[in-house]
């Protein structure tokens, strides 16, 4: 955020702060949350150049709507399943690990 709109905001009595502030989330509750974000969104990008959300669904066994609420980063979505369908699109284990270590 620009440092002249933060102070506006905070002049206008408005609390600034990231979302884990807002949350009150952990250091750890908050690196689980990016490292989902960026499973989902490097699953998204992968799955679209390859495959369509149901031909994604049929290799892994799940359904369309689970795999678009996979790459839209639901909360209802474990991990597991990210990863699987990560494996699934051709990922190897080693750009798995990239994407989450890049999350920290």
């Amino acid at each position: 955020m620009e440092t002249e709109k933060q102070k506006r905001l905070e002049a206008a009595g408005w609390k600034v702060g990231s979302v884990s502030d807002f949350l009150g989330l952990t250091s750890e509750e908050s690196t689980i949350v990016e490292m989902r974000l960026m499973l989902s969104r490097s699953l998204k990008e992968r799955r679209k150049v390859l495959m369509t959300q149901a031909e994604l669904a049929a290799k892994i066994s799940s359904s369309q709507p689970r795999i678009a609420m996979a790459e839209n980063g639901d909360s209802s979505v474990s991990i597991e399943l990210l990863i699987r369908a990560m494996l699934a699109t051709g990922a190897s284990p080693q750009e798995i690990g990239q994407i989450i270590a890049s999350a920290s």
